[in-house]
């Protein structure tokens, strides 16, 4: 039985408030995780970045603050979906001086 069946097979057993307990858990532990994002080491220099692409966060807001439209970039890249924009909003609201800074870096390379 894998890890996730085993997960299902206890939930069910569990009351509503033992449930809740665990969704705050999780929601806690996920708490600075975004969908969408991540950032490895040996991708783009570990900058975050679309999942399943190359494409950094902080080039879609780059490309964002100087007027491209959101159904621009997703023309201009077609493995982005409307999912990944929204995923990279929210991460450059919480990270927003990481972001900041990897736009200068990359504006002054």
């Amino acid at each position: 039985m894998s890890l996730l069946q085993e997960v299902e097979r206890l939930l069910t057993k569990m009351s509503r408030a033992e449930k809740a307990k665990i969704l705050q858990w999780v929601v806690r532990d996920l708490g600075d995780a975004f969908p969408g994002i991540d950032s490895v080491a040996n991708v783009c220099g570990g900058e975050p970045c679309i999942v399943r692409t190359r494409i950094p966060v902080w080039l879609l807001v780059q490309a964002r603050r100087l007027g491209t439209r959101e159904a621009e970039l997703l023309q201009s890249y077609p493995s982005l979906n409307a999912d990944d924009l929204t995923n990279a909003w929210a991460f450059y609201r919480t990270h927003r001086e990481e972001i900041e800074k990897q736009i200068a870096e990359n504006e002054a390379a």
